[in-house]
Protein backbone atom coordinates (compact mmCIF):
# COMPACT_ATOMS: atom_id res chain seq x y z
CA UNK A 1 0.00 0.00 0.00
CA UNK A 2 2.77 2.33 1.05
CA UNK A 3 4.47 1.29 -2.41
CA UNK A 4 1.02 2.76 -4.25
CA UNK A 5 0.59 5.66 -2.07
CA UNK A 6 4.63 6.67 -3.22
CA UNK A 7 3.62 5.82 -6.97
CA UNK A 8 0.64 8.06 -6.73
CA UNK A 9 2.54 11.48 -5.06
CA UNK A 10 5.31 10.57 -7.62
CA UNK A 11 2.29 10.86 -10.71
CA UNK A 12 1.08 13.29 -9.43
CA UNK A 13 4.11 15.15 -8.80
CA UNK A 14 5.17 14.74 -12.09
CA UNK A 15 1.81 16.19 -13.71
CA UNK A 16 2.54 19.24 -11.94
CA UNK A 17 5.73 19.95 -12.92
CA UNK A 18 4.17 19.64 -16.27
CA UNK A 19 1.83 21.97 -16.36
CA UNK A 20 3.93 24.37 -14.62
CA UNK A 21 4.83 25.56 -18.55
CA UNK A 22 0.93 25.81 -19.44
CA UNK A 23 0.74 29.29 -18.22
CA UNK A 24 2.61 30.45 -21.42
CA UNK A 25 -0.16 28.60 -23.46
CA UNK A 26 -1.82 31.05 -26.03
CA UNK A 27 -1.23 34.62 -27.68
CA UNK A 28 0.99 37.44 -26.78
CA UNK A 29 1.89 40.49 -28.42
CA UNK A 30 4.28 43.51 -28.77
CA UNK A 31 4.62 46.76 -30.64
CA UNK A 32 7.94 47.56 -32.32
CA UNK A 33 8.88 50.38 -33.81
CA UNK A 34 10.21 49.40 -37.78
CA UNK A 35 10.97 51.55 -41.00
CA UNK A 36 7.29 52.20 -41.41
CA UNK A 37 6.06 53.04 -38.04
CA UNK A 38 4.43 50.73 -34.93
CA UNK A 39 3.92 47.00 -35.94
CA UNK A 40 2.34 44.84 -33.87
CA UNK A 41 3.71 41.26 -33.74
CA UNK A 42 1.94 37.90 -32.47
CA UNK A 43 3.47 35.20 -31.23
CA UNK A 44 0.83 32.05 -30.12
CA UNK A 45 2.49 29.47 -28.12
CA UNK A 46 1.52 25.83 -26.90
CA UNK A 47 3.26 24.16 -24.62
CA UNK A 48 3.01 20.17 -24.86
CA UNK A 49 5.53 18.87 -21.79
CA UNK A 50 9.28 20.70 -22.42
CA UNK A 51 8.16 21.08 -26.24
CA UNK A 52 7.19 24.81 -27.14
CA UNK A 53 5.13 24.78 -30.27
CA UNK A 54 3.48 28.14 -32.20
CA UNK A 55 3.85 30.10 -34.81
CA UNK A 56 5.25 34.02 -35.05
CA UNK A 57 3.21 36.70 -36.57
CA UNK A 58 5.78 39.85 -37.03
CA UNK A 59 2.89 42.08 -39.27
CA UNK A 60 4.87 41.52 -42.50
CA UNK A 61 3.24 38.98 -44.52
CA UNK A 62 1.71 36.59 -42.35
CA UNK A 63 2.83 33.88 -39.87
CA UNK A 64 5.71 31.47 -39.51
CA UNK A 65 5.66 28.47 -37.32
CA UNK A 66 8.40 28.46 -34.48
CA UNK A 67 11.14 25.77 -34.65
CA UNK A 68 12.91 23.93 -31.86
CA UNK A 69 10.71 25.43 -29.63
CA UNK A 70 11.63 24.41 -25.45
CA UNK A 71 10.53 25.56 -22.30
CA UNK A 72 12.57 24.68 -19.07
CA UNK A 73 10.96 26.35 -16.04
CA UNK A 74 10.34 29.66 -17.09
CA UNK A 75 12.80 30.05 -19.57
CA UNK A 76 11.86 29.57 -22.98
CA UNK A 77 13.45 29.42 -26.46
CA UNK A 78 12.67 29.03 -30.19
CA UNK A 79 13.64 29.76 -33.74
CA UNK A 80 12.02 31.43 -36.78
CA UNK A 81 12.95 31.65 -40.36
CA UNK A 82 11.36 33.92 -42.57
CA UNK A 83 12.17 34.27 -46.50
CA UNK A 84 14.49 37.18 -46.64
CA UNK A 85 15.33 39.33 -50.33
CA UNK A 86 18.77 37.21 -50.12
CA UNK A 87 17.18 34.15 -48.82
CA UNK A 88 16.04 32.84 -45.57
CA UNK A 89 16.90 34.32 -42.41
CA UNK A 90 16.94 32.42 -38.78
CA UNK A 91 16.03 34.52 -35.83
CA UNK A 92 16.95 32.61 -32.49
CA UNK A 93 14.12 33.93 -29.31
CA UNK A 94 15.35 33.29 -25.51
CA UNK A 95 13.91 34.73 -22.83
CA UNK A 96 12.07 34.22 -19.63
CA UNK A 97 8.46 34.53 -18.66
CA UNK A 98 7.73 36.37 -15.70
CA UNK A 99 3.42 36.20 -14.92
CA UNK A 100 1.86 38.34 -17.79
CA UNK A 101 5.39 39.20 -19.49
CA UNK A 102 7.62 37.72 -22.01
CA UNK A 103 10.71 38.99 -22.30
CA UNK A 104 12.69 37.69 -25.43
CA UNK A 105 16.27 38.67 -26.96
CA UNK A 106 16.19 38.12 -30.55
CA UNK A 107 19.38 37.21 -32.23
CA UNK A 108 19.29 37.13 -35.96
CA UNK A 109 21.43 33.87 -37.03
CA UNK A 110 22.63 35.09 -40.55
CA UNK A 111 21.02 35.26 -44.08
CA UNK A 112 21.42 35.81 -47.53
CA UNK A 113 23.00 38.94 -46.61
CA UNK A 114 25.29 37.56 -44.34
CA UNK A 115 24.52 39.86 -41.56
CA UNK A 116 24.04 38.30 -38.58
CA UNK A 117 24.17 38.88 -34.73
CA UNK A 118 21.63 42.01 -34.20
CA UNK A 119 19.72 41.60 -31.24
CA UNK A 120 16.95 42.81 -30.24
CA UNK A 121 15.10 43.20 -26.56
CA UNK A 122 10.73 42.34 -27.13
CA UNK A 123 8.22 42.20 -24.35
CA UNK A 124 5.49 40.96 -25.05
CA UNK A 125 2.52 40.97 -23.10
CA UNK A 126 -0.14 38.50 -22.86
CA UNK A 127 -3.21 39.31 -25.40
CA UNK A 128 -6.19 39.96 -23.33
Amino acid sequence: MKHRFSLLCMALGVTGLVTLGAPIDGKWTVEVQGRKGAQMQTLTLKTEGTKLTGSLDTGRGGATEITEGKIDGMNVSFKATRAGQNGNVTTAYTGKLTGEDLKLTATREGGGSGKGGSAQELDFKRAK
